[in-house]
């Protein structure tokens, strides 16, 4: 969610991560459908997607993040971030808005399971990128990419070597090898639960520009998703970009009053911030309804916490100065809900401390050990 922030910085010029001169650059973990077996696991090949030997561990501790750019984060924020991954530890943590371009020269088909690397820049990025995920207290994930063409959105998913999931998908269709537009899907199938990363598609201002139809698009697409998805319980996590309830949002008259340039949608329902239309909340209600799914944080916090209970803010310099959102979630079936120990949100007050350089801070899950 990128409306208020100002441009980000190029990812040409940067300060060179506090890392150990002794790391060397490690390769981009493919998704494709034959890696290549660890020491420890066999993988084998299940209709295009990958298949591992169930861990005897299963996550329990979950991390989301939209990143605004995780090569940014990289370069400006990385012994910060670092330092909250190692003490929070982690099972699995979802990143959203990557925003790495997916390999694939100039003009040539693209990869979105793995890195660009052609160019020097790209070379240099990746490398830059690598390095930080193969120093402590990364190396110990494995990493999946989903990445878009161009640097806009893309998904990536990192969860512990002791913990692999069976299979990995990267679209709501559970086809082998296809990636959802700009990257924005990773779903790891675990024993006994789905895990699905999203970054969802802005909302929009107008009509005409498309967006609502788009957003309207996923919507449709989400809602069916989740009532297919019968076998196993879900974890869905990530920038789903909706604030559902009042609550959600430091000023809800401001939001709901919002225009860009004096525009008015036809249809009432369709005015405001993009995440807090009439519109958006009343189709995620159905979403959570007839998915049977529970707010995790919703259902441990009932109150609104106006200094610690939003996960995107506005830009500390201007008018959206203190105006802030909860729009990143974790979402998880009514049969997990016993199962919620904690959901927290790690960021905090006017002058983003704990957002790590994102507009958006991390948000976090512990479920309590299956039975």
């Amino acid at each position: 969610m990128k409306r208020f922030f100002k441009p980000i910085e190029k990812d040409g010029s940067f300060k060179k991560p506090n890392l150990s001169s002794s790391s060397s650059p490690s390769p981009s973990p493919s998704p494709s459908p034959s890696p290549s077996p660890s020491p420890s696991k066999k993988e084998e090949e299940t209709d295009g997607s990958e298949k591992a030997v169930a861990a005897e561990v299963e996550p329990s501790k979950f991390l989301t993040w939209n990143a605004n750019s995780l090569l940014l984060r990289v370069k400006n924020n990385w012994p910060e971030f670092s330092s909250f991954v190692r003490s929070l530890d982690p099972d699995v943590i979802a990143i959203q808005e990557v925003r790495m371009p997916a390999a694939g020269s100039k003009g040539a088909p693209k990869n979105p399971g793995e890195i660009k690397d052609d160019t020097n820049l790209s070379r240099v990025e990746k490398q830059t990128l690598m390095r930080a995920l193969s120093s402590p207290p990364f190396e110990g994930y494995r990493v999946w990419w989903s990445l878009s063409d161009t640097k806009y959105g893309g998904t990536a998913l990192l969860v512990k070597k002791h913990m692999q999931p069976l299979k990995v998908y990267f679209n709501l269709d559970r086809k082998a090898s296809k990636h959802e537009a700009d990257g924005r899907v990773i779903l790891a199938e675990f024993d006994s639960f789905y895990l699905l990363n999203t970054y969802v598609p802005n909302n929009g201002w107008k009509e005409e520009e498309n967006s609502f139809i788009r957003r309207r698009k996923w919507d449709k697409r989400i809602l069916e998703f989740v009532l297919q998805l019968s076998d196993k319980p879900l974890i869905w996590c990530g920038d789903l970009n909706v604030s559902h309830q009042e609550i959600d949002v430091s000023h809800p008259d401001f939001f709901s009053n919002a225009k860009i340039n004096g525009y008015i949608p036809p249809n009432k329902e369709d005015c405001g911030q993009p995440g807090f239309t009439l519109a958006e909340r009343q189709r995620f209600t159905t979403i959570l309804s007839r998915g049977k799914l529970i707010d995790a944080y919703r259902f441990l916090h009932k109150e609104q916490d106006k200094e610690s209970g939003f996960s995107w803010s506005g830009n500390p310099i201007g008018k959206h100065r203190g105006k802030k959102m909860r729009i990143d979630y974790f979402i998880v079936s009514e049969q997990l809900k016993d199962r919620i120990v904690s959901c927290d949100i790690h960021g905090h007050g006017i002058e983003l401390k704990g957002f790590y350089g994102s507009d958006h801070c991390p948000v976090s899950l512990v479920l309590s050990p299956k039975t």
